[in-house]
């Protein structure tokens, strides 16, 4: 029999709870089974739950801060990886390696007063202070010592101290250490750099790339340098040998390739080992050729006699007053060794006469002597890939007395890579060339040249220099099959206001070979001191000179400058290719 009550109910109950009811449980199930069902719903409900929660407190716990640092830490170290550095012949200059870092995450130390005591045992030079205030914080990560040596690693390791780990970030080394530092420039801890080629490399798109994340190891091609390594070596050995036996204060030299700008040596000593970055910051050992501006003695008569050998006016047979000194007002110009008659151009510039000079600068003019200058990058801040550069000391109103000393290289200072540059010029056939650090074409340095004198100008210029290698004060540097050409110059500096005449920058400038240049060689020394060889001298004959001698017998070969012997003199090799001058 039917039970008519419960008939009325099944048939009272909504047709949509009798599907849902006949999904869950079928049909014709009775109630244990159902009550059965719906506790299993509501435990696996519960479970599933706390499955999702427990799952995210142990991401939160052991994963949320450490991990996401360690990954961030991890991309910062790949980001602030630099491509390596080689000079023109591809030798290693600058390039990273991998090094353990050391670093903690604080809440995961169980006992911090133990690890401190650990830490700072195995390592004396942390300092104690600072390593407990990193670890009370609540941070997930910290840096407690970066780039520390693989066998500390292995001692800190052997510790087990949970919360410590290591990271392997990018060094910088330079295999070469002081000998191209102030060219290479250096990087801090984080990889950035901070002077020399090293800065210009993040400011010219490195770390536009380190920010986009593609700055990694395998994305980044070598940046040749113009430098070439034996050259530089060279140099910088002669130098540290003439510092050391003309007791001077400084050395500095560079090489530059007069037909393309490019920068094949520079040096200046005192300077330091970029991988003990502590010695960069002395001020004594500044980049003397691009961060100092000096006056350079008597190498600016170069640029005097071309301002009027180029305007047409006067040729090399002009004659110049040079029977006594010359009075400007209060002011007396003399000569170091007075010749008391008229001297021809030739003579002005091999017995450096500043009385002749002085005469020459007049004879243009005021306005003309400060458009040549400029002309020849002298007078504006010379920009190149070095970020470290000084803007000349120019005098602000220009009289007719700054161009009397300024054209035998007193009142006017300029970095001395912008005196090579105008050098260059004057004896390349013409063309002002913007220098670089960088490799660079006759075709590419062309396309940027820009004239700033006659051809012929620079014939006689060529001439001059090596007239004066031949019978004036450039003899000591004249090494024989190299035919060189060359100007010296002796300026006295300004102590207290005044010109000191026992303290001197010594300055030499050699082209080699003279009748068809290939480079330009610059020496300077700060303050030399008189020897019994040198007669007491001081002057730049007596030492800069012959140091630039023994520089260019040792880089010549290197330079694939080969040995001329039995060549004509000047007079015939060189004048011979330029009409009207004699």
């Amino acid at each position: 029999m039917t039970d008519p009550a419960r008939t009325r109910v099944k048939r009272t109950e909504p047709w949509r709870q009798r599907l849902i009811r006949s999904l869950l449980y079928g049909r014709n199930v009775d109630r244990t089974a159902k009550a059965r069902a719906r506790v299993g719903f509501v435990i696996l409900a519960f479970v599933a739950i706390y499955a999702v929660i427990g799952g995210r407190l142990v991401m939160f716990a052991t994963g949320s801060d450490s991990h996401g640092a360690r990954r961030s830490a991890a991309q910062d170290a790949i980001a602030t990886a630099r491509p390596d550095i080689v000079d023109r012949n591809g030798e290693i200059l600058a390039t990273d390696v991998k090094a353990p870092s050391l670093f903690a995450e604080p809440r995961r130390i169980i006992d911090k007063d133990e690890a401190i005591e650990l830490l700072t045992a195995t390592l004396p030079d942390l300092d104690t202070g600072e390593v407990r205030e990193r670890l009370s914080g609540r941070k997930g990560f910290v840096w407690l010592k970066r780039e520390i040596t693989p066998s500390q690693q292995q001692e800190i390791h052997r510790l087990g101290i949970p919360g410590i780990g290591f990271l392997r970030e990018n060094k910088r080394v330079y295999p070469t250490g002081n000998e191209v530092a102030h060219l290479i420039g250096l990087v801090n801890i984080d990889n950035q750099g901070i002077a020399g080629m090293e800065k210009w490399l993040d400011t010219n798109g490195l770390a536009d790339l380190h920010r986009a994340g593609f700055a990694t190891d395998r994305l980044q091609r070598p940046v040749e340098l113009s430098v070439d390594l034996r050259v530089e070596h060279a140099l910088r050995d002669e130098l540290l040998k003439a510092k050391e036996k003309f007791h001077a204060k400084a050395a500095s030299g560079l090489v530059s390739n007069v037909r393309t700008g490019e920068i094949v040596a520079m040096v200046s000593v005192p300077d330091f080992d970029p991988n003990n970055p502590r010695e960069a910051h002395d001020p004594d050992r500044i980049n003397r050729l691009t961060t100092g501006v000096y006056e350079m003695g008597s190498t600016f008569k170069a640029f005097t006699l071309a301002m009027a050998l180029d305007s047409g006016k006067v040729d090399l047979n002009s004659m110049w007053d040079a029977r006594g000194p010359l009075h400007y007002g209060k002011f007396t110009i003399h000569d170091d060794h007075a010749l008391g008659r008229m001297i021809n151009m030739k003579e002005v510039f091999y017995y450096s006469s500043n009385v002749g000079a002085a005469r020459i600068a007049m004879s243009q003019g005021v306005e003309a002597h400060k458009a040549f200058l400029r002309k020849l990058g002298q007078l504006d801040r010379l920009r190149t890939e070095l970020p470290e550069s000084a803007s000349p000391l120019v005098p602000k109103h220009w009289s007719e007395l700054n161009t009397v000393t300024i054209a035998f290289g007193h009142g006017l200072s300029v970095a001395p890579l912008q005196a090579v540059m105008g050098i260059d010029a004057l004896v390349n056939g013409g063309y002002l060339i913007p220098p670089t650090f960088l490799k660079r074409t006759e075709q590419e340095a062309m396309a940027m040249a820009k004239r700033v004198i006659k051809p012929e100008t620079s014939e006689k210029m060529r001439f001059l220099m090596r007239l004066n290698a031949e019978i004036g004060t450039a003899k000591k540097a004249d090494v024989k099959g190299y035919y060189i050409g060359g100007k010296t110059g002796t300026a006295e500096k300004v102590i207290n206001g005044h010109y000191a005449k026992k303290r001197v920058l010594n300055a030499f400038t050699a082209i080699l070979p003279a009748d068809n240049p290939r480079y330009q060689l610059l020496i300077m020394l700060d303050e030399p001191q008189p020897l019994k060889e040198t007669f007491g001298f001081i002057t730049s004959g007596w030492n800069a000179v012959p140091t630039g001698g023994n520089v260019i017998a040792r880089i010549a070969p290197l330079l694939g400058i080969e040995p001329r012997f039995d060549l004509p003199p000047s007079e015939r090799l060189i004048l011979a290719a330029s009409r009207g001058t004699q």
